[in-house]
């Protein structure tokens, strides 16, 4: 170990982390770099304490042209994102810090807690071409929830399945999908995650996936990426659910030339409600002077929090009639129970629609009905705000935790106008993956301290 490597291993926001993330980071740190590892730092007088990791390589799913050279397709030509650095494997690790901050949970499944997220990979290229992308994504692959007895309206109450659609699925497949707590699965059969053996698009995980983005980087000169994100109740949203059949990514989509048939760029609540409608552009749904990106009120989704007169940064009296209300995505648990809609409320939810794409578009206007307020499909940040209420019942059922996602990805994108991951829901855009590690004890994660706290 060099001088370097050994004063890197005693920094504080490294020394008391457990020993697996650790020496990931001090491999990192010992191989060529741009910088080190991110630096953590507190957020409140507490540190911040490790709630969980993601160690990541490129050997838990199949291969394709960005891991590995596949001949006939891109043999002969200079890789583009691993290899470099003498073609060293590609590694690298996701700390998740829950901050304590003054008021807020310190609870990591609450979904209130105030999380941040340091990606730090090494042995990916720098992108250069047509606006391309790498995306990092938590992901969830969701489970059979408990079994209650329907609305009035014959429909499943929230976040369960009715007795008739768990009998209706126990006679799928092998019966999975009537079991609670199991992985739900797209064919009613024992779940099958990723591998390197498979084979797109005939062997593919039958997991039905639930992706948060944790926001868009590059590499850097020494083929390094870092990169910081908050998951917090502003930010813990997911790409409206009726682009899927649209990415490329599900069966028969791109053969049956269906890849770009959708924008979600004026939103609404998908071709079964607001709009938009497939291969018709930006017709057909909400007008685009009102919710398209207005060049003199340009669209910021970042706009999620009111002002304070406390606030070091621009302080101001709060205006929440001033938060965005043209958002594209919909909070992360609203989009779980869009598919139990689809995959498991076999006999509650629209029993005579047996297209999965159909299924999509109707349980997102559905779910999105049963939050909107003004009747225009989009969900605005006052709408899906965590302390308010929705449906008779509290909003904070609408967030998933952090520590509910189970693995992550990270994606090789291309400017294709959609929010899902290249070729959502399978694997063929990843460039590292790795699951879940959780952390007892919570070891302290962080030094101080931010400029600001924001």
């Amino acid at each position: 170990m060099t001088p370097g490597v050994r004063a890197f291993a005693e920094r504080g926001d490294i020394r008391a982390l457990p020993p697996l993330l650790k020496g990931r980071l001090l491999e990192l740190a010992a191989r060529p770099h741009t910088y080190e590892p991110m630096t953590v730092f507190s957020e409140a007088d507490d540190p911040g304490f490790l709630v969980q990791f993601y160690n990541v390589d490129t050997t838990g799913f199949q291969p394709n042209i960005f891991t590995t050279t596949i001949p006939g397709i891109n043999d002969g030509t200079k890789p583009t994102a691993t290899g470099p650095n003498g073609d060293l494997p590609t590694i690298g690790t996701i700390r998740v810090v829950l901050e304590p901050k003054p008021g807020l949970p310190t609870d990591p499944n609450d979904p209130r807690a105030f999380i941040d997220m340091f990606t730090d990979v090494s042995g990916l290229f720098v992108i250069n071409n047509e606006s391309g992308w790498y995306e990092g994504w938590v992901i969830r692959d969701i489970k059979v929830p408990v079994i209650a007895p329907p609305r009035a309206n014959g429909r499943a109450q929230y976040g369960t399945i009715t007795p008739e659609d768990a009998a209706k699925n126990a006679g799928i497949g092998t019966g999975n999908n009537a079991i609670p707590g199991r992985f739900a699965t797209t064919d009613g059969k024992d779940f099958r995650p990723f591998s390197v053996n498979d084979v797109f698009p005939e062997i593919q995980s039958n997991g039905v996936p639930i992706p948060v983005s944790l926001g868009t980087f590059n590499a850097l000169q020494q083929s390094d990426i870092h990169a910081y994100w908050e998951f917090n109740p502003g930010t813990n949203f997911i790409f409206p659910h009726y682009e899927l059949p649209f990415t490329g990514g599900t069966p028969g989509s791109f053969a049956n030339r269906m890849l770009g048939g959708i924008t979600s760029i004026v939103p609404g609540s998908g071709p079964a409600g607001t709009g938009p409608r497939p291969f018709e552009s930006i017709q057909g749904g909400n007008d685009p002077l009102l919710y398209g990106d207005d060049p003199n009120n340009p669209g910021d989704p970042d706009r999620a929090e009111v002002s304070s007169l406390n606030d070091i940064n621009r302080p101001m009296p709060p205006n929440p009639a001033n938060l965005e209300t043209r958002l594209r995505f919909i909070p992360s648990r609203l989009t779980e129970e869009i598919l139990f809609d689809v995959m498991l409320r076999t006999a509650s939810f629209e029993p005579s629609v047996t297209n999965v794409g159909m299924r999509f578009f109707l349980s997102e206007a559905y779910q999105t009905s049963l939050i909107d307020q003004n009747n225009d499909g989009v969900l605005s940040f006052q709408e899906v705000n965590i302390h308010g209420t929705s449906d008779g019942q509290p909003n904070t059922r609408l967030y998933l935790p952090i520590t509910a996602f189970n693995r992550y990805a990270m994606t090789r994108e291309l400017n294709d106008g959609l929010l899902a991951p290249r070729f959502a829901p399978g694997q063929r855009g990843y460039t590292v993956a790795g699951d879940l590690v959780l952390v007892p004890g919570r070891p302290t994660a962080s030094v101080p301290r931010d400029a600001d706290d924001r």
